[in-house]
């Protein structure tokens, strides 16, 4: 150990022991910028909560009824059509 590694208290690291810092630094990172963006968000109230959820179940059930609805008739109209040219 040199003079200034005495004063500083640094120890000088393998570059095992480095590349297993840096790992658990990157994760460590990443928890923490992920914990801190998590914090910016707005998140909804449980009245809009379910409000939007009614909503996109609404356009759902209209969806499929308007699907319904045109299959039903161009199904029809193809049967009909086959049985004209049989």
């Amino acid at each position: 150990m040199t003079e200034s590694d005495k004063r500083t208290g640094s120890v000088k690291k393998s570059p095992q022991e480095k590349k297993q810092n840096k790992q658990q630094n990157l994760l460590t990172r990443y928890f923490r910028e992920t914990r801190g963006e998590l914090r910016k968000v707005t998140w909804p109230s449980r009245e809009e909560s379910w409000r939007l959820t009614l909503i996109v179940l609404g356009v759902t059930l209209a969806m499929s009824a308007f699907l319904w609805v045109f299959d039903t008739i161009f199904s029809n109209s193809i049967r009909f059509l086959l049985e004209q040219l049989i």
